[in-house]
């Protein structure tokens, strides 16, 4: 059940939480972030703020070059952009009516600061539609949008991770109830 309990947001058509929805997925080794990646691909809103949190090689880029790999945008082009701090991707058109999916893949881990977010572009980055996921998020804390998803990656073991989102938007709805359900689907410890 999402823990989560909404208010009309300032955007049209959208709601935002009172209190958050959470919840934790264990993965065992590094081959469970494949459906899952699969399940976010197919949930997330058309437009969606996702940081990411978690140590050096928790896996944060790992979950972006699986997302990306399942929507359709190819995998190989999907690198740690810790030196060009934002990378932009774009899957194209499946039919006339399918715009395509931008991804936008930031890594603030080199960011010296919240004032360095005007040199690098962000703002022209992360304003168009699509998905923008951001790793070292906590980094312009101050900065986040309200309406996102959070992630928390935590290194259980030297394969394990235990992931734990965190919704701020009813924009999430959908996505919350479908990692509950692939997490009871495969037996996956909370």
């Amino acid at each position: 059940m999402p823990t989560g309990h909404a208010i009309r947001s300032n955007r049209r058509d959208s709601f935002m939480l009172l209190s958050p929805d959470h919840l934790r997925v264990v993965l065992p080794d590094e081959a469970a972030i494949l459906p899952l990646a699969a399940v976010l691909a197919l949930s997330l809103p058309r437009c969606a703020f996702v940081a990411l949190m978690g140590d050096l090689g928790a896996g944060k880029t790992t979950l972006v070059k699986a997302v990306a790999a399942a929507a359709g945008i190819d995998p190989s082009e999907v690198v740690s952009p810790t030196f060009g701090l934002i990378h932009i991707h774009q899957r194209p058109p499946h039919a006339t009516n399918d715009p395509g999916q931008r991804l936008v893949h930031a890594d603030l881990y080199r960011l010296n600061g919240v004032t360095d977010l005007d040199e690098i572009g962000w703002e022209d980055a992360i304003s168009p539609s699509g998905w923008v996921f951001v790793e070292w998020a906590q980094r312009i804390a101050s900065h986040l949008p309200a309406e996102r998803l959070d992630i928390v990656f935590d290194i259980d073991s030297e394969t394990g991770r235990t992931l734990s989102f965190t919704s701020y938007s009813c924009d999430y709805r959908v996505l919350m109830q479908r990692l509950r359900e692939h997490r009871s689907k495969h037996s996956i410890a909370q």
